[in-house]
């Protein structure tokens, strides 16, 4: 059994700050031994530093962890927020084959883990049967997908309320982040989530994603009956208002028409925020346990 790993508030900024290995150094690691990748792909709003004590559980678990970012990431939060302009512009389409080139570099498949948008990211390189397992964490939605709740809408309104913002980089305010993603942690820890983990995000995959069902040739788009898609997680929180259960659930009913295995879990008690609060353990242990029976 993994002993929890617990990290105080000042350590955690510390560690988040910590400039983490290339892409290329992570995959050159990973190659060089003879365990399973795993890929985590991050979200709208934050950095692949938010993997990081993920990473740690996973290859002290015996997996050789590679957490990516989208292309032009920086490496830290005040990086990011200080050239917000190095976000814009990135659509689904450009951000899937940028993690689907990158898998294609490991000599073993990987197991994939997203979130959010992440999430959908994650389902599309399985979808292309580039997974070997795939655990999709409150994930955004994909074509087919209908359910639009009105926390869904009142979340991605900073976005979607100006269409000039498909080419743009968008920040949100501490309001719009404690409602998008730590609406179910207290006061204190929204705050302390914020200043370690927001940074500005592209509006396109927003856009993208609300109007995929509108567009035939969206790159908001699954192959959910791919036979080498794999194994596949679908894990949703409780008082998510980003992706409410009623998403993630319809993202399940699509996914569980391919012979592989499908799940769902839900999380109680917990918001979009889930892989990075304080409870972040208990979702990557679920998380491992589903990847350990299947790689």
């Amino acid at each position: 059994m993994l002993v929890p790993v617990r990290l105080g508030v000042g350590r955690l900024v510390n560690m988040v700050d910590t400039k983490v290995r290339t892409a290329a150094e992570q995959i050159e690691r990973a190659n060089a031994t003879s365990v399973t990748p795993v890929v985590f792909i991050h979200g709208l709003w934050l950095l692949p530093t938010s993997w990081e004590r993920w990473a740690a559980v996973f290859d002290q678990a015996g997996y050789a962890s590679v957490t990516p970012g989208w292309p032009d990431d920086p490496d830290t939060v005040e990086e990011a927020n200080a050239h917000p302009e190095v976000f814009a512009r990135k659509t689904v389409g450009q951000v899937a084959n940028h993690y689907a080139e990158l898998v294609g570099r490991l000599k073993r498949k990987p197991a994939v883990i997203g979130h959010s948008f992440g999430g959908l990211l994650a389902q599309i390189v399985a979808g292309r049967g580039l997974s070997s397992a795939t655990v999709a964490i409150d994930p955004a939605p994909f074509r087919g997908v209908l359910p639009l709740p009105l926390s869904a809408l009142k979340a991605a309104s900073p976005v979607l309320t100006n269409p000039a913002n498909r080419s743009k980089a968008v920040p949100l305010t501490y309001e719009q982040f404690r409602f998008a993603f730590a609406n179910a942690v207290s006061e204190s820890e929204a705050r302390e989530l914020y200043k370690t983990f927001a940074v500005p995000a592209p509006g396109a995959p927003l856009f993208q994603a609300a109007t995929a069902n509108l567009n035939p040739w969206t790159e908001a788009q699954v192959d959910s009956k791919n036979p080498e898609r794999g194994p596949l997680l679908i894990i949703s929180g409780e008082k998510d208002n980003t992706v409410p259960w009623a998403i993630s659930n319809a993202s399940y009913k699509k996914q569980r028409r391919n012979q592989g295995v499908t799940e769902i879990t839900e999380m109680p008690n917990r918001g979009h925020s889930l892989v990075i609060d304080g409870g972040w353990r208990e979702v990557a242990d679920t998380a491992l346990a589903f990847v350990k029976r299947f790689v």
